[in-house]
């Protein structure tokens, strides 16, 4: 693992493209936290969610860096480097409420999830 992260120069200043994750959000599931590709915009899901889109985009894509997006957290992450990643002040505004399937304590929310993909 490296020590520094080498793709500090593909950051760039994005726009989400969706709410909340685009997979999740078109296929019905629900996720844990969010992360931002902050090449292109992606919204997906962390790998503490079922189907771990943010992950799936970066080896689609090659996508290096993350942002923890929701609420923006100032920190990402390199998956080539496997290194965090200090935002500081940089952070993506969200662009307006995201749907919430875990409460302040990182329980599912049984009414949020009723009925989505995959059963809990």
């Amino acid at each position: 693992m490296a020590t520094t992260c080498d793709h500090l120069d593909t950051i760039q200043e994005v726009t989400p493209a969706t709410p909340g994750c685009a997979e999740c959000l078109r296929d019905g599931s629900w996720w844990v936290h969010l992360r931002l590709c902050r090449t292109c915009g992606h919204v997906g899901c962390c790998d503490d969610s079922p189907m771990r889109h943010a992950t799936a985009h970066f080896h689609e894509t090659g996508h290096p860096i993350i942002e923890g997006y929701d609420p923006p957290e100032g920190w990402g992450w390199c998956y080539v480097d496997e290194v965090e990643v200090d935002f500081g002040g940089a952070t993506t505004p969200q662009r307006g409420p995201i749907p919430r399937f875990i409460d302040d304590y990182g329980r599912l929310i049984p009414s949020a999830i009723r009925g989505l993909k995959p059963r809990v």
